[in-house]
Protein backbone atom coordinates (compact mmCIF):
# COMPACT_ATOMS: atom_id res chain seq x y z
CA UNK A 1 0.00 0.00 0.00
CA UNK A 2 1.26 2.96 -0.83
CA UNK A 3 0.38 5.60 1.83
CA UNK A 4 1.07 2.60 4.81
CA UNK A 5 1.04 4.28 8.46
CA UNK A 6 0.72 7.94 6.86
CA UNK A 7 -1.46 10.58 8.44
CA UNK A 8 -3.58 12.52 5.95
CA UNK A 9 -5.86 15.23 6.64
CA UNK A 10 -8.18 16.23 3.74
CA UNK A 11 -10.46 19.74 2.96
CA UNK A 12 -13.79 19.48 1.06
CA UNK A 13 -14.06 15.73 1.89
CA UNK A 14 -17.59 15.31 2.28
CA UNK A 15 -18.00 14.90 -1.74
CA UNK A 16 -16.45 14.99 -5.16
CA UNK A 17 -12.60 14.57 -5.44
CA UNK A 18 -12.39 15.18 -1.73
CA UNK A 19 -14.40 12.33 -0.92
CA UNK A 20 -12.90 10.00 -3.31
CA UNK A 21 -9.71 11.16 -2.31
CA UNK A 22 -10.22 9.97 1.37
CA UNK A 23 -11.80 6.81 0.25
CA UNK A 24 -8.64 5.97 -1.38
CA UNK A 25 -6.21 7.24 0.25
CA UNK A 26 -7.63 5.16 3.47
CA UNK A 27 -7.58 2.03 0.75
CA UNK A 28 -3.78 2.82 0.32
CA UNK A 29 -3.42 1.92 4.78
CA UNK A 30 -3.51 5.82 5.64
CA UNK A 31 -5.36 7.38 8.60
CA UNK A 32 -7.43 10.08 6.90
CA UNK A 33 -8.68 13.22 9.16
CA UNK A 34 -12.10 14.47 6.72
CA UNK A 35 -12.41 17.92 7.10
CA UNK A 36 -15.63 19.63 5.56
CA UNK A 37 -18.42 22.23 7.44
CA UNK A 38 -20.94 20.01 6.34
CA UNK A 39 -20.96 17.56 9.17
CA UNK A 40 -23.36 14.96 7.81
CA UNK A 41 -21.42 14.50 4.65
CA UNK A 42 -18.13 14.68 6.77
CA UNK A 43 -19.80 11.47 8.79
CA UNK A 44 -20.49 9.78 5.47
CA UNK A 45 -17.31 9.73 4.03
CA UNK A 46 -15.90 8.81 7.80
CA UNK A 47 -18.16 5.51 7.51
CA UNK A 48 -17.82 4.83 4.24
CA UNK A 49 -14.19 4.11 4.93
CA UNK A 50 -14.77 2.07 8.23
CA UNK A 51 -16.92 -0.08 6.37
CA UNK A 52 -14.00 -1.07 4.43
CA UNK A 53 -11.95 -1.64 7.44
CA UNK A 54 -10.49 1.91 6.97
CA UNK A 55 -8.98 4.58 10.02
CA UNK A 56 -11.03 7.54 9.39
CA UNK A 57 -11.95 11.02 11.81
CA UNK A 58 -14.19 13.50 11.04
CA UNK A 59 -13.82 17.27 12.26
CA UNK A 60 -16.16 20.19 11.50
CA UNK A 61 -14.37 23.06 10.36
CA UNK A 62 -15.09 26.65 8.63
CA UNK A 63 -11.90 26.47 6.79
CA UNK A 64 -11.92 30.34 6.34
CA UNK A 65 -11.36 30.83 10.22
CA UNK A 66 -7.97 31.20 11.28
CA UNK A 67 -9.04 30.00 15.35
CA UNK A 68 -11.42 26.75 13.88
CA UNK A 69 -8.15 25.76 11.27
CA UNK A 70 -5.44 26.10 14.11
CA UNK A 71 -7.86 24.31 16.48
CA UNK A 72 -8.05 21.61 13.86
CA UNK A 73 -4.45 21.17 13.51
CA UNK A 74 -3.89 20.86 17.13
CA UNK A 75 -6.87 17.94 17.19
CA UNK A 76 -5.25 16.31 14.70
CA UNK A 77 -1.78 16.14 16.25
CA UNK A 78 -3.16 15.34 19.58
CA UNK A 79 -4.96 12.43 17.95
CA UNK A 80 -2.72 10.84 15.68
CA UNK A 81 1.05 12.40 16.66
CA UNK A 82 2.04 13.61 13.35
CA UNK A 83 0.66 14.81 10.09
CA UNK A 84 2.44 13.42 7.17
CA UNK A 85 -0.17 14.71 3.99
CA UNK A 86 -2.41 17.97 3.54
CA UNK A 87 -5.02 17.85 0.48
CA UNK A 88 -5.63 21.53 0.45
CA UNK A 89 -9.10 20.38 -1.45
CA UNK A 90 -12.15 22.28 -0.30
CA UNK A 91 -12.99 24.87 -3.16
CA UNK A 92 -16.62 26.27 -4.23
CA UNK A 93 -17.27 28.06 -7.63
CA UNK A 94 -18.86 31.28 -8.93
CA UNK A 95 -20.34 31.43 -12.35
CA UNK A 96 -20.78 35.07 -12.81
CA UNK A 97 -19.05 38.18 -14.87
CA UNK A 98 -17.00 40.32 -12.96
CA UNK A 99 -19.21 43.66 -13.32
CA UNK A 100 -22.23 41.41 -11.47
CA UNK A 101 -19.74 40.10 -8.92
CA UNK A 102 -20.97 41.57 -4.90
CA UNK A 103 -17.52 41.87 -2.96
CA UNK A 104 -19.16 39.48 -0.50
CA UNK A 105 -19.11 36.85 -3.38
CA UNK A 106 -15.22 37.87 -4.17
CA UNK A 107 -14.54 37.50 -0.72
CA UNK A 108 -15.91 34.30 0.23
CA UNK A 109 -14.65 33.10 -2.99
CA UNK A 110 -11.23 34.08 -2.31
CA UNK A 111 -11.48 32.80 1.37
CA UNK A 112 -12.66 29.38 0.65
CA UNK A 113 -10.20 28.65 -2.05
CA UNK A 114 -7.49 29.89 -1.54
CA UNK A 115 -7.17 31.97 2.23
CA UNK A 116 -7.79 28.12 3.49
CA UNK A 117 -5.18 26.40 1.84
CA UNK A 118 -2.93 29.50 3.35
CA UNK A 119 -4.32 28.81 6.80
CA UNK A 120 -4.05 24.99 6.74
CA UNK A 121 -0.57 25.06 5.47
CA UNK A 122 0.40 27.90 7.80
CA UNK A 123 -0.53 25.86 11.17
CA UNK A 124 0.46 22.04 9.50
CA UNK A 125 3.83 23.08 7.90
CA UNK A 126 6.01 23.75 11.59
CA UNK A 127 4.76 20.10 12.92
CA UNK A 128 6.31 18.57 9.45
CA UNK A 129 9.13 20.30 9.95
CA UNK A 130 9.85 19.08 13.25
CA UNK A 131 8.90 15.69 12.22
CA UNK A 132 11.05 15.74 9.56
CA UNK A 133 8.97 16.62 6.63
CA UNK A 134 5.52 16.08 4.84
CA UNK A 135 3.71 15.98 1.69
CA UNK A 136 1.36 19.58 0.72
CA UNK A 137 -1.58 18.74 -2.59
CA UNK A 138 -3.27 21.69 -3.49
CA UNK A 139 -6.46 22.20 -5.49
CA UNK A 140 -5.87 24.10 -8.33
CA UNK A 141 -8.01 23.96 -11.59
CA UNK A 142 -7.85 24.15 -15.16
CA UNK A 143 -9.21 27.45 -14.69
CA UNK A 144 -6.20 28.31 -12.63
CA UNK A 145 -3.84 28.00 -15.63
CA UNK A 146 -6.17 29.64 -18.37
CA UNK A 147 -8.90 32.27 -18.36
CA UNK A 148 -12.52 32.37 -18.87
CA UNK A 149 -15.69 34.31 -19.10
CA UNK A 150 -17.87 34.57 -16.39
CA UNK A 151 -15.86 32.69 -14.40
CA UNK A 152 -13.16 35.76 -13.19
CA UNK A 153 -13.20 35.42 -9.59
CA UNK A 154 -13.02 31.82 -9.70
CA UNK A 155 -9.89 32.24 -11.83
CA UNK A 156 -8.29 34.30 -9.99
CA UNK A 157 -8.68 32.23 -6.88
CA UNK A 158 -7.03 29.01 -8.21
CA UNK A 159 -4.33 31.06 -10.25
CA UNK A 160 -3.73 32.20 -6.76
CA UNK A 161 -3.72 28.41 -5.46
CA UNK A 162 -1.03 27.49 -8.36
CA UNK A 163 1.56 29.73 -7.55
CA UNK A 164 0.83 29.97 -3.91
CA UNK A 165 2.18 25.94 -4.62
CA UNK A 166 4.76 26.82 -6.62
CA UNK A 167 6.44 29.41 -4.05
CA UNK A 168 5.61 27.53 -1.05
CA UNK A 169 7.38 24.82 -2.56
CA UNK A 170 10.41 26.56 -2.44
CA UNK A 171 10.36 27.49 0.97
CA UNK A 172 9.62 24.03 2.02
CA UNK A 173 12.05 22.07 0.28
CA UNK A 174 14.74 23.07 2.70
CA UNK A 175 12.71 21.18 5.33
CA UNK A 176 11.86 18.40 3.19
CA UNK A 177 8.24 19.17 2.35
CA UNK A 178 7.18 18.59 -1.01
CA UNK A 179 4.09 21.07 -2.77
CA UNK A 180 2.31 20.11 -5.53
CA UNK A 181 -1.21 21.35 -7.56
CA UNK A 182 -3.72 19.10 -9.02
CA UNK A 183 -5.59 20.84 -11.49
CA UNK A 184 -8.72 18.98 -12.63
CA UNK A 185 -10.74 19.70 -15.59
CA UNK A 186 -14.91 19.41 -15.49
CA UNK A 187 -15.30 17.01 -12.75
CA UNK A 188 -18.72 14.98 -12.44
CA UNK A 189 -19.21 16.09 -8.26
CA UNK A 190 -21.92 17.45 -6.55
CA UNK A 191 -20.82 21.09 -7.03
CA UNK A 192 -20.33 20.99 -10.95
CA UNK A 193 -24.42 19.31 -10.84
CA UNK A 194 -25.30 22.01 -8.64
CA UNK A 195 -23.93 24.83 -11.03
CA UNK A 196 -25.17 22.75 -13.88
CA UNK A 197 -28.83 22.83 -12.43
CA UNK A 198 -29.11 26.43 -12.69
CA UNK A 199 -28.77 26.63 -16.87
CA UNK A 200 -32.30 25.93 -18.54
CA UNK A 201 -30.40 23.65 -21.29
CA UNK A 202 -28.68 21.29 -19.22
CA UNK A 203 -27.85 18.50 -21.45
CA UNK A 204 -26.54 21.52 -24.16
CA UNK A 205 -24.43 22.86 -21.22
CA UNK A 206 -22.97 19.64 -20.41
CA UNK A 207 -22.67 18.57 -24.09
CA UNK A 208 -21.03 22.19 -25.13
CA UNK A 209 -18.81 21.56 -22.12
CA UNK A 210 -17.82 17.69 -23.04
CA UNK A 211 -17.10 19.18 -26.74
CA UNK A 212 -14.52 21.33 -25.77
CA UNK A 213 -12.53 18.54 -23.77
CA UNK A 214 -9.89 16.41 -26.28
CA UNK A 215 -11.02 13.34 -24.10
CA UNK A 216 -14.69 13.92 -25.23
CA UNK A 217 -15.88 12.84 -21.20
CA UNK A 218 -16.19 14.15 -18.08
CA UNK A 219 -13.45 13.67 -15.56
CA UNK A 220 -14.38 11.12 -12.64
CA UNK A 221 -13.76 11.80 -8.87
CA UNK A 222 -11.81 8.98 -8.57
CA UNK A 223 -9.61 9.60 -11.24
CA UNK A 224 -8.65 12.85 -10.18
CA UNK A 225 -8.47 11.07 -6.73
CA UNK A 226 -5.59 8.54 -8.08
CA UNK A 227 -3.71 11.81 -9.40
CA UNK A 228 -3.68 13.35 -6.14
CA UNK A 229 -2.59 9.87 -4.85
CA UNK A 230 0.54 10.00 -7.12
CA UNK A 231 1.64 13.36 -5.68
CA UNK A 232 0.77 12.29 -2.34
CA UNK A 233 2.81 9.61 -2.06
CA UNK A 234 6.51 8.26 -2.56
CA UNK A 235 6.00 7.65 -6.14
CA UNK A 236 6.50 11.39 -6.78
CA UNK A 237 9.15 11.64 -4.33
CA UNK A 238 11.02 13.97 -6.44
CA UNK A 239 8.41 15.83 -7.58
CA UNK A 240 7.85 19.37 -5.70
CA UNK A 241 6.49 22.44 -6.70
CA UNK A 242 4.79 20.96 -10.02
CA UNK A 243 1.71 21.61 -11.14
CA UNK A 244 -0.55 18.66 -12.58
CA UNK A 245 -2.48 19.32 -14.99
CA UNK A 246 -5.88 16.35 -15.05
CA UNK A 247 -8.93 17.78 -17.75
CA UNK A 248 -8.68 15.64 -20.49
CA UNK A 249 -6.35 17.56 -22.79
CA UNK A 250 -8.21 21.00 -22.36
CA UNK A 251 -5.35 23.37 -21.58
CA UNK A 252 -3.07 21.15 -23.68
CA UNK A 253 -4.82 22.99 -26.94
Amino acid sequence: MLLQSKVALITGAGSGIGQATAILFAAEGAKVIVVDLDSSRGEETVGRIREKGGDASFLHVDVTEPSQVEEAVTKAISAYGRLDILFNNVGIILIRELIDTTEDEWDTLLRTNLKSAFLFSKYIIPHMRRQGGGVIVNTGSELGLVGCPSFTAYCASKGGVVLLTRALALECAKWNIRVNCICPGSTQTRIFDSEIARYVDKESTIKTIIENVPLKRLARPEEIARAVLYLASDESSYVTGAVLSADGGTTAK
